[in-house]
């Protein structure tokens, strides 16, 4: 059922960025869903592309191969049960995509220029008609600064990882807890660490410690701050031009 609110405009993007673990993707999907806005996965994209880089046997660092690659790449994101479902050149990777080793490699594509400005370009020409939660690591930062609503979730690492093991044996995929935690910790430092769009919060973000907090807390916290700053917006619209003894 989706969220009434009076509060979300037609073109409203919601941003909601945060590292791996933090539960972003879940709660994406689900703010998505209670407020009937399409929602977008931008790290599915990198690993797509990762994805098709190695397949190809072009090296991750190797700028123009993979500016030529991205010329020719069908890449469609479709709604799933759970996860998005990402189609590229007509195939159903979703579930290929979705280990710790294709989230480095998406660390490492997301690092090239050339690869960060097609995807951020895509990025922006699907959600620029609103309604729409964005999820990825710089949505809030760079590619819709401008967006009214934007978070940031995290959590202790340990709890990431162990929510990362959780997440892959339900899918059936082999997981050892201090595996994922070294693999997340990497990443983390080679997100964070990169002169291009780090993974950082927005300076207006809204960020969320998820560590201790259930799911339908994360999501009721996030829609009834959605509420009260869309409230906000429109006592200020309301307010302007008013004269004030």
């Amino acid at each position: 059922m989706a969220y009434r609110s009076y509060a979300v405009a037609e073109n409203d993007i919601i941003t909601i960025d945060g590292p791996s673990g933090s539960g972003k993707s879940t709660i994406s999907r689900l703010v998505a869903a209670r407020l009937g806005f399409t929602y977008l996965d931008t790290g599915a994209m990198y690993r797509a592309v990762g994805y098709k880089a190695g397949r190809l046997g072009i090296d991750l660092a190797d700028g123009p191969a993979l500016a030529a690659m991205l010329e020719n790449i069908d890449l469609v994101l479709a709604p799933g049960e759970g996860d998005t479902r990402v189609i590229l050149d007509r195939e159903d990777i979703s579930l290929a995509i979705r280990t710790a080793e294709m989230g480095l490699v998406a660390s490492k594509v997301s690092a090239q220029p050339v690869v960060r400005a097609r995807l951020t370009d895509m990025q922006r020409r699907l959600g620029r008609g609103g309604r729409v939660v964005v999820e990825g690591r710089d949505t809030g930062t760079v590619v819709f600064p401008g967006a009214r609503y934007k978070f940031f979730l995290d959590a202790k690492p340990e709890e990431r990882a162990r929510r990362r093991c959780l997440q892959l044996r339900e899918k059936g995929q082999q997981a050892d807890e201090q595996d994922i935690l070294a693999q997340i910790s990497k990443r983390d430092r080679d997100d964070s660490d990169r002169a291009l769009a780090p993974l950082k919060p927005a300076a207006d973000a809204v960020i969320v410690d998820t560590s201790r907090m259930t799911i339908d807390d994360v999501v009721s916290f996030m829609l009834e701050k959605v509420e009260k700053l869309g409230q906000n917006r429109q006592n200020d619209s309301q307010g302007a031009g008013k004269i004030h003894p």
